[in-house]
């Protein structure tokens, strides 16, 4: 049985800021975790990127949705994963944060 893990940051760039960000921003975390993290698929589909990956040899798959004040990320985990999903919410929260804030 899977369950979810929704994170939503919030963000003021607009979905083609924000899109362009999160882009550059997945290609840093692939190459940053790659040791831990498979995409075995990824596509973009105007706003909205869906993937599945496999972590620590679980898969999982979801949605990110870029909308024009927030980014929402949806993952449907596997048992073994969603015990870890407070320790990654947090994670995710702090990385994506990251990648949406205000560069001057």
């Amino acid at each position: 049985m899977t369950q979810p893990l929704i994170v939503s940051i919030p963000h003021s760039l607009g979905k083609a800021e924000a899109t362009r960000r999160l882009k550059a921003g997945l290609d840093g975390i692939r190459f940053e975790y790659g040791s831990l993290i498979d995409v075995s698929r990824e596509q973009w589909d105007g706003d909205r990127l869906t993937f599945e990956v496999s972590v620590l040899k679980q898969r999982a798959s979801g949605a990110i949705d870029v909308e024009d004040d927030r980014v929402r990320l949806e993952v449907n985990l596997p048992w073994f994963l969603a015990r870890l999903a407070t320790k990654a919410q947090a994670l995710v929260q702090q990385k994506g944060t990251l990648m949406l804030e205000n560069k001057r």
